[in-house]
């Protein structure tokens, strides 16, 4: 039988790869501290369930294909906050980010378009691009520059015939960069004069850890045309389970083709919008508290890893992630050794590992991503196990 090409030419996520190895662990009673994916354990507000609580309706009625008006609006006063303006004509709603980049980029690419990707990124992207009949275009950047792209020359060196679209994360999955505005300014110049879309996945806004909230690319006005915002639930509430996201943009061509593809699948689940719904009209800086959490966390686990020897990574910014350089042959098989051979008192570790966010051969062989998305007791028990097995791995290197 014969499958698709753009399919096969994919790979397998290195956030859930390795599941299969976690399912024997669980018979074996090996407990698993989770770094490997961005579920947060913090509480999704309690305003999501009393509403679909509350929902009278007698029958679960298909919404419209661009989403129920009360979410829409919702969203729309969401962005009023940040003294952005859209009307709900500029808003989508997707089931979850991930639709949300399916159909962009299923709108803007034909077969062989490039997409430009600072590197390294959330791996998904090169999935997602790929069976769009794109090319993901690395745009490399180094630990020791703090990850981050340093001219735009940089960029320009990377754009061809081809090139249809920059994307990218801010907070950054899975670095914990997060962008200055000077940064995001300089990615809007280059969108604007080489006639790129500039797509912006800022799922992950509100958590950032020092200095102010970057900017939105919806800010930027002479951006109109250019500017796709992706957006979702998932990570601001602590909702990954009810999958609603959207794309936000003033490009009305754009919407149109969007639209052919709203309608085929119909609609997003009428339950998870009512939830939604209720999470965008919390009142209060529900934030604050989430973001003071998730920055103690962030120290726990950085003040953890900086006391293992041969460990090298940089204190993350925003997001819930960080990368970080283990002293080991290829972190692939440290992982497969984590969960095969390793335990220390029936308890071991998950991580991503960091090959997975480079489209660069070789690139991400000893890096690893870990999500702070645990308590912080159990993330100090994590890099507790993290140094004992590294002290018996036996492909572990000098670092």
């Amino acid at each position: 039988m014969k499958f698709s090409k753009r399919l096969e030419s994919c790979e397998l996520s290195p956030i859930r790869k390795f599941y299969p190895y976690e399912v024997e662990c669980g018979k074996r009673g090996i407990k698993i501290y989770h770094l490997n994916i961005g579920q947060p354990d913090i509480k999704t507000p309690q305003a999501f369930f009393d509403a679909i609580r509350n929902f009278k309706n007698p029958v679960v009625a298909y919404a419209p294909s661009p989403g129920q008006p009360e979410l829409l609006q919702a969203i729309v006063r969401y962005y009023e906050k940040l003294g952005i303006h859209y009307e709900t004509s500029d808003i989508l709603i997707t089931s979850g980010g991930s639709e949300a980049l399916n159909m962009t980029l299923s709108a803007i690419l034909n077969e062989g378009d490039e997409i430009l990707v600072p590197e390294p990124y959330y791996s998904n992207y090169k999935t997602f691009t790929r069976m769009a009949g794109g090319v993901p275009v690395p745009i490399p950047t180094l630990p020791e520059k703090g990850y981050r792209i340093t001219s735009r020359e940089e960029i320009e060196a990377h754009i061809t015939p081809r090139t249809r679209a920059m994307l990218f994360t801010n907070p950054n999955n899975p670095t914990g960069v997060v962008m200055s505005n000077e940064e995001l300014r300089m990615l809007a110049d280059v969108a604007k004069e080489h006639e790129l879309f500039l797509i912006a996945d800022e799922v992950y806004r509100e958590f950032v850890y020092e200095g102010e909230i970057p900017m939105s690319v919806g800010a930027f006005e002479d951006l109109a045309e250019n500017a796709i915002i992706i957006d979702s639930v998932s990570k601001r509430f602590s909702a990954c389970g009810a999958r609603v996201g959207c794309i936000v943009s003033r490009n009305h061509q754009l919407h149109e083709q969007l639209a052919k593809l709203s309608q085929a699948r119909l609609s997003v689940a009428t339950i998870d919008q009512v939830g939604a719904t209720a999470l965008y009209n919390i009142q209060g800086d529900y934030f604050a508290e989430t973001r003071d959490e998730y920055r103690r966390r962030r120290d726990t686990i950085y003040e953890g890893l900086m006391q293992i020897p041969g460990v090298v990574c940089s204190k993350p910014q925003g997001a819930f992630y960080v990368m970080a350089k283990l002293p080991v042959d290829n972190v692939e098989k440290f992982q497969t050794w984590l969960l095969t051979e390793f335990s220390d008192r029936n308890e071991t570790i998950m991580f991503a590992p960091g090959d997975g966010f480079y489209s660069t051969p070789g690139m991400g062989l000893q890096e690893v991503r870990m999500a702070y998305v645990i308590n912080q007791q159990d993330l100090k028990r994590a890099t507790e196990l993290l140094a004992l097995a590294l002290r018996q791995y036996p492909g572990r290197t000098n670092g």
